[in-house]
């Protein structure tokens, strides 16, 4: 089972990685002016490219956590707490799917002070999940 912890905080980790990068590539998007093509058409493919690579690392972290759950039997509060705070994070993470079709499409009509907030979501869903994991409060 701890072949199994190491492998789903790798994957946390990596996901993490992606969803703390591409809304940074989105504020970077809002920003391009009009008439930069090229520069829009780089960041894009960077952030399809991080779109690909981080959604199987999504899967795989929350299908290790659920081994884990089922695994060890956890139960409690904190439990429930950090689950529904992952589902959060599975539907932010397609929402920036979502917000990369728009750019795609040539769409958004969000500013990058809009995305700058926007960016900040994982990060402080991240410290409440680790204080749940490591505090276990209720």
């Amino acid at each position: 089972m701890l072949v199994v912890k190491t492998l789903h905080i790798w994957m946390v980790i990596s996901w993490f990685a992606g969803l703390f990068y591409l809304p940074r590539i989105f504020v970077n998007l809002a920003m391009v002016p009009a008439d930069s093509h090229a520069e829009r058409d780089r960041l894009l493919l960077m952030a399809g490219k991080l779109y690909k690579f981080m959604t199987p690392l999504g899967v795989l972290a929350i299908v290790l956590g659920f081994w884990l759950w089922f695994g060890y039997g956890f139960s409690g509060g904190w439990l429930h707490a950090k689950t529904t705070l992952v589902a959060v994070l599975a539907g932010y993470h397609w929402h920036c799917g979502r917000v990369l079709k728009q750019f795609q499409s040539g769409g958004n009509a969000k500013s990058h002070v809009w995305f700058r907030f926007y960016n900040e979501l994982p990060v402080i869903i991240l410290l409440v999940v680790l204080f749940l994991v490591v505090l276990k409060p209720f």
